[in-house]
């Protein structure tokens, strides 16, 4: 496949996203299901601008990141095409599964990761809600690959067709689909779960395209029927402005920090998962979540 060809496929795949939405867009108002919000759908298509500006802003530092370790600092080279390209796109989906997670039990970068989760809608639009901070830090997360022998413009283009996945399964439109496609891949009613804000569902569902990576590392949980999902956060903040939505959690984060009293408390605010106190006061939902009974 030649770069072009790449360019293409990604460009066609976005503009089909963005018919989805619309076509899921009419739906909902034809049939008054609600499941759009024009301020909401704009505050949406903000942060996916401002994560734009921010990744095109930091593009060149993370292909040339990425390039020089696949020049210089390769292990290894996989020759067959077909085994090359699986390699890839199986280990980028587990290391966006290790972005993800940190994204939800390290606070600092659940300050940044707050914004996806902030709306109280869920649609194809929610998709586009992005991580604004993100490509400052993602293309750590994927050094791995270029030490595996994967170049840099191989790494961006699996990333963006897996993102591309992880933006349909934003919808409540689809039900469970066959159990053996549940167990293997993310479905829309896994990601329901991780959008919700409901004490059993948070942290939850962590995988772009594989589910399996939760089903091995405990953070799988299946949508219950009992239980009616809640999007947005356990705490959605009374600003949704421009700025606010973006910062609110660094605010937040900032005001417990200087609540501590010892230096170790204050850096635990930072790297513990959010909810965690130096008081007691308040407590990760890990920890609430072993208090809840389970689903009949």
């Amino acid at each position: 496949m030649t770069e072009l060809d790449k360019h293409i496929t990604v460009i066609t795949l976005f503009g089909f996203v963005t018919l989805l939405s619309l076509v899921e867009m009419y739906f909902s108002y034809a049939h008054d299901k609600k499941l759009y919000r024009g301020r909401d759908t704009l505050s949406n298509v903000y942060l996916m601008a401002s994560a734009f500006i921010v990744n095109v802003a930091t593009k060149a530092g993370t292909f040339m990141l990425l390039e020089y370790v696949y020049r210089h600092h390769r292990l290894f080279q996989i020759s067959n095409v077909c085994l090359y390209w699986l390699v890839l796109i199986l280990t980028q989906d587990f290391l966006y599964w290790v972005l993800h997670y940190t994204g939800h039990y390290v606070r600092f970068f659940w300050a940044m990761h707050v914004t996806h989760h902030s709306s109280q809608y869920f649609n194809l639009t929610t998709g586009f809600r992005s991580t604004v901070f993100e490509p400052l830090y993602r293309a750590f997360f994927y050094l791995p690959l270029a030490l595996m022998g994967f170049n840099a413009l191989d790494i961006l283009f699996a990333y963006l067709i897996t993102q591309i996945y992880g933006n349909l399964v934003h919808t409540q439109t689809i039900g469970k689909l066959h159990p053996a496609f549940e167990y293997i891949f993310v479905t829309p009613s896994h990601h329901r779960v991780h959008h919700a804000s409901n004490l059993r569902y948070l942290d939850k569902n962590m995988g772009m395209v594989l589910i399996i990576w939760d089903r091995i590392f405990g953070t799988f949980q299946k949508e219950v029927d009992e239980e009616k999902i809640v999007y947005g956060l356990t705490k959605q903040p009374e600003d949704t402005g421009a700025v606010n939505i973006i910062f609110h959690e660094f605010k937040a984060l900032i005001a417990d920090v200087r609540k501590a009293p010892k230096l170790l408390d204050k850096i635990k605010y930072f790297i513990y998962p959010p909810g965690w106190s130096h008081d007691g006061s308040t407590q990760t939902a890990r920890v609430l979540q072993r208090q809840l009974p389970k689903p009949g």
